[in-house]
């Protein structure tokens, strides 16, 4: 049982970027820990207190205790020898080990421990993938002719996604059409064994994965958070990961 200060507020941690994956003009210190500022918001304004989660940490189990819940946030490409593809292809963007070690330990963990609620978001759903044994395209534009999913100079663009009925991705965001905010240049591929696909986008890439066998283990590939202060679809999915958590 988690180790909650208040069963109205449940702990929920959120995974940072690498210590050097991020420049922060700071005179002091030359590495940081950072995390985007929407992804606490939104896990506060659905009642949960937002925790962050530096890589490096190698008490997996008690994390898992401890914590009510677990947000995977976007950030740097995985290496690609995780999942069998080619370490230089040139669209490919610079790598952060540590986290990769440290979020694919957690995955792991999570998926055979009990039912601890997870939001996997952008790379988090690509890490959830990779982890439980699935692959990716390293750069969609190798298999599209278009490439919907970022804006210009690889910057926000609002993607539609269709939400496929009876998935808990549907229950949490009480529709089937949204307009998110999206930045990714990779997707999945080969689906890894008892993932099932969630949402899918007007090029058919994938955009939500989710395990039809857990009270809430879902990726999106989209970034809710950017939104979610203003468009309630995006806000649903941080209200039905805390609800979770709650129980």
């Amino acid at each position: 049982m988690a180790l909650t200060g208040h069963a109205k507020c449940p702990i929920i941690g959120i995974t940072t970027y690498g210590r050097a994956d991020k420049r922060v003009d700071n005179p002091l210190f030359d590495t940081h820990y950072a995390s985007p500022t929407p992804y606490a918001e939104a896990v506060r304004r659905a009642g949960g207190i937002p925790v962050l989660l530096p890589p490096g940490e190698n008490a997996i189990a008690d994390l898992i205790e401890r914590l009510d819940g677990f947000v995977f946030s976007g950030g740097a490409d995985i290496d690609p020898t995780r999942y069998g593809g080619t370490p230089d292809h040139p669209d490919l963007l610079p790598f952060s080990p540590d986290r990769d070690a440290y979020e694919f330990a957690l995955v792991r963990a999570l998926s055979t421990q009990g039912e601890t609620p997870c939001l996997f978001i952008c790379r988090g759903m690509q890490v959830l993938n990779v982890a439980l044994g699935g692959t990716l395209h390293p750069h969609i534009p190798d298999i599209r002719d278009q490439d919907i999913h970022r804006g210009p100079g690889g910057g926000w663009t609002e993607q539609p996604v269709a939400i496929k009925p009876d998935t808990r991705l549907h229950t949490a965001m009480q529709t089937d059409q949204a307009s998110p905010f999206s930045g990714h240049h990779q997707a999945v591929n080969e689906v890894a064994p008892g993932l099932r696909v969630s949402a899918t986008a007007p090029d058919s890439i994938i955009e939500a994965l989710e395990r039809p066998d857990h009270s809430f283990f879902l990726g999106v590939q989209w970034h809710p958070e950017v939104s979610a202060a203003t468009d309630e679809t995006q806000q649903r999915i941080f209200d039905a990961l805390i609800r979770a958590a709650r129980t």
